[in-house]
């Protein structure tokens, strides 16, 4: 069967599968910021992560990259204390 790629339902939230293939710069850590690596996703936008300082700790993903910037386990991100 054909795809249906008519104006009704929820074919026109679909979108086109763009990929952006920018590189974003990497940001350097300051005062009361920390490396860590993701140990494990809990869902509800928190996650825990392993301190490159060596504390385990319990971290949320703030609303503006929580649907944008995807974040997987053994990821390194950079922690606000």
């Amino acid at each position: 069967m054909p795809k249906n790629k008519g104006k009704g339902g929820k074919n026109r939230r679909r979108g086109k599968n763009e990929n952006e293939s920018e590189k974003r710069e990497l940001v350097f850590k300051e005062d009361g910021q920390e490396y860590a690596q993701v140990i494990k996703m809990l869902g509800n936008g928190r996650l825990e992560a392993m301190c490159f300082d060596g504390v385990k700790r319990l971290c949320h993903i703030r609303g503006k990259l929580r649907k944008k910037v995807w974040i997987n386990t053994s990821d390194i991100i950079l922690v606000g204390l």
